[in-house]
């Protein structure tokens, strides 16, 4: 899988190396990806960090096993040695027998047709997600209660066999996590991170002993109810808070609007502001037809991330306006690792299949009551 550098927080160079070090030798297999978006997230914020020395403090070091999102193009600095990361994760050699990728089957790389995007209509669109969103029903989280998401998704990713690379994906599968109003508690059960089909806990203190604070890349129930409703005061927050990260300052404030959706729990007033907020993003479009992970055809909200060609798409239901998933496609030819990447590759895809309030960890919504 490709790493997400604009979820994960800052360490020092050699902390870089020593994690370096230790998950190649000591890591169970099935936390290679989780540590491999870190590493990469580190040398993304440490590279920002040094060009904008005058930000303010950084966030808290994140906590989660994020959904996984297309690699991004980074600045010169950090491209040689997240060639490494992605060496010491994802290279298989001595005939096979390194490094698996994760513990889902592996398959060709995901295709699909490029579907045509357009300015036209996206503020009556937006306008129409948001009015579904504010009548949807959206009962509060209380507190000992959990905020539980499952979803389907697969991603296509540069796979290297005894020094020779290719495209592949890693098959649809499903992933089931919970989460508790304050995030401190959480479980999750995802084939493609877990060693144990029973999945593994999120709860705080994480590996090193911390306990970090939520954030706008890493947010909580209780983070989100505190975010202002205002739209243009939520997008000036959010490009604050994300400067520096990302290809560009509105590809990543719509990056950030597209997580929260996918795997968080925004409450009822802050729901609809999103998607005022995005509204306001420059370059935002609409594509008319698109797919997303478990075969519904809906409506993108989608925006077009000039450097790497990827078209970042929010999936919503025609009729009611749903939110069904996301997925990235491969729009403009781009070479990765020295793979090229063709328009119409799916970088990634998901479909939310429930997002419920349940009352207790690991339980399921048809095990409620």
């Amino acid at each position: 899988m490709n790493a997400n550098t604009s979820r994960q927080h800052p360490a020092e160079w050699d902390q870089d190396a020593q994690l370096l070090s230790q998950t190649a030798r000591d890591l169970p297999m099935g936390r290679h990806q989780f540590h491999k978006e870190r590493l990469m997230a580190q040398i993304h914020e440490q590279v920002q960090r040094e060009e904008h020395t005058a930000a303010t403090t950084a966030p808290q070091k994140a906590r989660r096993f994020r959904l996984p999102r297309p690699a991004i193009t980074l600045p010169a600095m950090a491209a040689a040695l997240s060639a490494v990361v992605i060496a010491g994760m994802v290279t298989l050699g001595d005939g096979g027998t390194g490094l698996r990728d994760s513990g889902v089957a592996t398959g060709p790389a995901l295709t699909t047709d490029v579907g045509t995007a357009s300015t036209k209509g996206v503020p009556q669109l937006l306008d129409q997600i948001s009015l579904a969103a504010a009548e949807g029903d959206h009962p509060t989280v209380k507190p000992g209660q959990y905020i539980y998401i499952e979803s389907v998704l697969a991603d296509t990713f540069v796979k290297t066999v005894d020094d020779k690379s290719s495209l592949a994906s890693h098959e649809l599968h499903r992933r089931q996590i919970w989460e508790s109003p304050d995030g401190v508690k959480g479980w999750l059960i995802d084939p493609a991170v877990n060693d144990s089909p029973e999945g593994e806990t999120l709860s705080l203190p994480d590996e090193q002993g911390n306990t970090p604070k939520a954030h706008l890349g890493s947010p909580s129930y209780d983070y989100l109810t505190k975010l202002t409703t205002d739209p243009d005061a939520l997008l000036a927050k959010i490009y604050k808070e994300t400067k520096g990260q990302g290809n560009t300052p509105d590809q990543q404030a719509f990056t950030t609007i597209g997580d929260l959706l996918a795997e968080s729990y925004p409450p009822a007033e802050l729901y609809p502001a999103l998607f005022e907020a995005a509204a306001k993003i420059p370059g935002v479009v609409v594509v008319d037809d698109a797919v997303d992970a478990a075969g519904r055809h809906g409506v993108a909200v989608a925006r077009l991330d000039e450097t790497s060609g990827q078209r970042e798409e929010w999936i919503f239901d025609k009729k009611t306006h749903v939110y069904l998933g996301a997925r990235n496609v491969q729009v403009k030819q781009l070479k990765e690792e020295g793979v090229l990447i063709k328009p119409g590759t799916v970088n990634f895809t998901m479909a939310i299949k429930n997002r419920a309030v349940v009352d207790g960890m690991k339980q399921a919504p048809s095990q409620a009551g």
